[in-house]
């Protein structure tokens, strides 16, 4: 299994480095590589609803316990929870016998930033 890169990375000072907005600059052919895979990772209705109630989790972070009633069974939702890791959008902890996860930092904010369109 090969692993893909984080589509948004953090630079030194913490701030979430990917692409200028859309509207401001077109991307080059690596920054459309990873913003495609994070828009195809939730592009997939499981996956976002997946991502939503893990962006909208008291405290920011829901445990895998928490977030099964997506209408699909505990292994796939794992498939799609290891599919969100990989896009680099959520982060993972595990503690006990529970994996608990939270939205990558800046992940948000960055996916902001790219669909910016100044008034």
């Amino acid at each position: 299994m090969t692993s893909t890169a984080p589509v948004l990375e953090l630079t030194s000072a913490g701030a979430v480095a990917c692409c200028p907005p859309l509207t401001r600059q077109e991307l080059g052919a690596e920054q459309a590589e990873q913003v495609s895979a994070m828009f195809k990772a939730l592009g997939d209705p499981v996956r976002l609803r997946l991502f939503s109630k893990i962006a909208a989790s008291p405290g920011g972070e829901a445990c895998v316990c928490d977030i099964l009633d997506v209408g699909v069974s505990q292994p796939t939702v794992s498939h799609h929870l290891r599919k969100l890791r990989e896009a680099g959008l959520l982060t993972s902890r595990k503690e006990g016998t529970w994996v608990h996860y939270a939205v990558a930092p800046g992940v948000l904010a960055a996916m902001a930033a790219l669909l910016h369109s100044p008034d």
